[in-house]
C-alpha cells in the first residue's frame, strides 16, 4: 500500500468527492476554523473554497451541477454549534461563491437522495437546544424536504422549508446513504438505535422509517460483506464509543455476528465499498492507537488488517478512478489529509 500526505490542515475533519469541470476532484474542510480545500484527481490541491469560518461536518455535491455543493458550517463541538447552518458553494468567476441556504442550528450530516425522479434533502441535528457544557436534554430531530432543482433563490431571507420526520433522536450523530434498486434510503444513528428513511415514493406521499436495532450506535453501514446477497450491518457503538460490531439479518431481526476483540477507543471513520476487488469496510478511531483497519470477510470469518495506525482518522471516503482504488482520509488528530492506494 501506498500513502500520500497531501497537505496539512488544522483539525481536518469532512471529506467528499466532487465533479469539477467534467473531471473527479475531492474536497477536504476543517472541524474548527480552517479552509476549504479542492484536490484534484491525482491528489494536487487545485484552490481553497473558503478560508473560514469551518466548522464542516458534510459535504455533498448537488447532482447534475458542475462543482456546485451544500455543506454545514459552524457546527464546532456538540457544545458550540447553536449557529450551525447549510450553506451552498459554487464556482463564480475565477473564485467560489458561497451563502446560507438553510439555518439549522446543530445540523450535523446532512443528504441530498433521490428517490422516483426527484430529490430530497434529508438533515440530521445532534440535539436541539443547549444551556450549558455538555448538555443533551433536548435531543435531535430528522428534517426534510423536497430539493428544487433550481436553488439560485435560496439565501440567508429566503431559506430551503425543512420541516421535521423525526424527533426526539438522542445524540443524533451517524449517518450512511444506502443505494437499492434504483433508488436512496439514508440510515441515521443516536442513542435510541438505528432508523432507516425512505424518501417519498409519489408527490403528496410521507417519508416512511424503519428500526433496525434499539442499540445506542455512534455510525453505522450496510455491506454485503460475505458475498452471500444480504447486507450486513456495521455499527459503531456507543456515541463517539469504542465497540465495533457486524450483524446479521435472521428473519426480521439483525443478530449480533461478529465483534471486534479490542476496544476501539472514539470510533468514528466509516467507509464501506469495494476495495482491491473485495467488498471492504474501512473504519477509523481518533484515540487509544489511533488506527485506520480495513474488514473483509475471507475463508469463512470475518477478518482485519491495519492501513495505517496514529494517525487519528475523523472521516474516510473511497473510489476508484482510472482503474485504481484510493481512499482519501481526515487524518483529524494529526492534521494531515491522506491519500491511500495501490492496495
Amino acid at each position: 500500500m501506498k500513502k500520500n500526505v497531501l497537505a496539512k490542515l488544522e483539525k481536518c475533519y469532512s471529506v467528499a468527492p466532487l465533479t469539477y469541470q467534467g473531471e473527479p476532484h475531492f474536497l477536504v474542510a476543517a472541524e474548527k476554523h480552517d479552509r476549504c480545500i479542492l484536490f484534484d484527481a491525482a491528489g494536487r490541491e487545485k484552490a481553497t473554497i473558503w478560508e473560514g469560518p469551518g466548522g464542516v461536518m458534510t459535504m455533498v455535491q448537488v447532482p447534475g451541477t458542475d462543482g456546485h455543493f451544500l455543506a454545514t458550517h459552524e457546527f464546532y463541538s456538540p457544545n458550540d454549534s447553536a449557529n450551525a447552518k447549510i450553506v451552498l458553494a459554487a464556482p463564480e468567476g475565477e473564485g467560489w461563491s458561497v451563502r446560507t441556504i438553510a439555518g439549522l442550528p446543530f445540523v450535523h450530516r446532512f443528504d441530498i437522495l433521490e428517490q422516483g425522479g426527484r430529490r430530497y434533502l434529508i438533515a440530521c441535528t445532534l440535539k436541539s437546544a443547549h444551556a450549558h457544557k455538555d448538555d443533551w436534554s433536548s435531543p435531535g430531530k430528522v428534517y426534510a424536504c423536497e430539493l428544487p432543482e433550481d436553488l439560485s433563490p435560496y439565501n440567508e431571507e429566503n431559506q430551503l422549508p425543512l420541516a421535521p420526520i423525526k424527533e426526539g433522536v438522542l445524540k443524533n450523530h451517524g449517518y450512511c446513504r444506502v443505494t437499492e434498486n434504483g433508488g436512496h434510503s439514508a440510515l441515521v444513528c443516536g442513542e435510541n438505535g438505528i432508523f432507516r428513511f425512505y424518501p417519498p415514493t409519489a408527490p403528496g406521499k410521507a417519508w416512511t422509517e424503519e428500526t433496525l436495532l434499539t442499540t445506542p450506535a455512534s455510525d453505522a453501514l450496510l455491506l454485503d460483506l460475505d458475498g452471500d446477497g444480504e447486507n450486513e450491518l456495521i455499527t459503531l457503538s456507543p456515541f463517539h464509543g469504542d465497540t465495533l460490531r457486524i450483524y446479521r439479518k435472521e428473519g426480521e431481526t439483525w443478530q449480533p455476528a461478529y465483534e471486534y476483540p479490542e476496544k476501539l477507543p472514539f470510533l468514528h471513520a466509516i467507509w464501506g465499498g469495494s476495495l482491491a476487488g473485495k467488498p471492504t469496510a474501512v473504519i477509523g478511531h481518533r484515540q487509544g492507537a489511533r488506527r485506520l483497519l480495513a474488514f473483509t470477510y475471507e475463508d469463512g470469518a470475518y477478518r482485519f488488517k491495519t492501513l495505517d495506525d496514529g494517525r487519528g482518522p475523523a472521516n474516510v471516503y473511497g473510489c476508484q478512478i482510472g482503474g485504481q482504488d484510493l481512499l482519501l482520509a481526515c487524518n483529524r488528530e494529526t492534521d494531515e489529509i491522506a491519500l491511500y492506494s495501490d492496495f
